[in-house]
């Protein structure tokens, strides 16, 4: 291999590294934008205890605190929501989800 084909070689593969990076760039700025848009939501629709709870549970269980997040916004976004949440409603609704949840896990042996 001669210098100018290794030099082409390593500018096709400078350019590829360069177009992932600006990819991945994307791919986190989307990201970024999504949760801070679901950040607002929250902040519309929660009270600062049912806030706080929420972050709570999202230490220990995250995929969990997503799934009710984006339950919560989508009951706002579908009007069934009148007023903020506040903890009490919010734990219901975990208890109520929880209790779903414990169904489905039913085990045959």
């Amino acid at each position: 291999m001669s210098d100018e084909e290794l030099e082409a070689i390593r500018q096709r593969k400078l350019a590829a590294l360069r177009q992932q990076a600006l990819e991945q760039q994307a791919r986190e700025q989307q990201e970024a934008e999504f949760q801070a848009q679901k950040e607002a939501i929250l902040r519309q629709i929660l009270t600062p205890d049912a806030r706080s709870r929420l972050a709570n549970i999202r230490i220990v269980k995250p995929q969990f605190a997503e799934q009710i997040e984006l339950q919560l916004i989508q009951l706002a976004s579908s009007g069934k929501l009148r007023t903020r949440v506040t903890d009490e409603q919010l734990k219901a609704l975990l208890k109520q989800i929880q209790s779903r949840e414990r169904e489905r896990k039913v085990t045959f042996r």
